[in-house]
């Protein structure tokens, strides 16, 4: 491994980088973005036994708030259960703007690295070839620095393929689970509203 970075030469570094926090991120959206943690399907079914017991307390919005991102927004709902149904659902719905803001953590740079990791290795191909054409002079030319030159072209532009292609990958795939989740806990937004309005059981 350490062979091909030093064949690569030192625009290789800028890659490595970019791959780490590519790795990084998609590992903690992985854990982060699981469906049971975001919006378990067993929350709203609690959160109709504490109404029915009479059991919404400050700690039980604040446990609630803690709970889940689905919880967050049951907890604005609670907190506001008394209002209009105009209140409760602008309540609910700003609740639902900030948790969907950070389900979507992380996303921006994931697709940032996807972008420009064929940049970086344009560059390190652009350096490469530099080095390349550096290796003829008049008087004949270095067979060494043309080598090099052409393993850091072919290294860098591989290595900026290798980078872009998962990182692209698991964005788009990141970005539909968010949109997903969103819509779920929508959903069970809704149906608590209408819950605290009698409008359904």
């Amino acid at each position: 491994m350490w062979s091909i970075i030093e064949a690569a030469g030192w625009p290789i570094w800028p890659l490595i980088i970019a791959s780490v926090v590519s790795l990084a991120i998609i590992a903690e959206r992985f854990y982060t973005l699981r469906e049971g943690a975001v919006a378990p399907k067993t929350l709203l079914p609690e959160v109709q036994e504490w109404l029915a017991k009479g059991a919404v307390t400050k700690d039980a919005c604040l446990l609630l708030e803690n709970h889940s991102p689905l919880g967050e927004i049951f907890a604005s709902a609670l907190c506001n259960q008394s209002t209009s149904r105009e209140v409760l659902k602008e309540a609910v719905e700003e609740s639902g703007r900030a948790v969907t803001h950070k389900l979507e953590r992380y996303l921006t740079t994931l697709g940032t690295i996807a972008a420009v990791s064929p940049l970086l290795g344009l560059l390190g191909t652009v350096i490469g070839m530099v080095a390349l054409f550096g290796a003829f002079t008049a008087t004949g030319h270095d067979v060494a620095q043309f080598a090099r030159g052409i393993s850091v072209a072919l290294y860098n532009t591989a290595m900026g393929i290798v980078v872009a292609v998962p990182s692209m990958i698991f964005y788009r795939h990141f970005r539909a689970k968010v949109d997903s989740l969103v819509v779920e806990m929508e959903q069970q937004a809704i149906k608590l509203v209408e819950i605290l309005h009698g409008e359904r059981n």
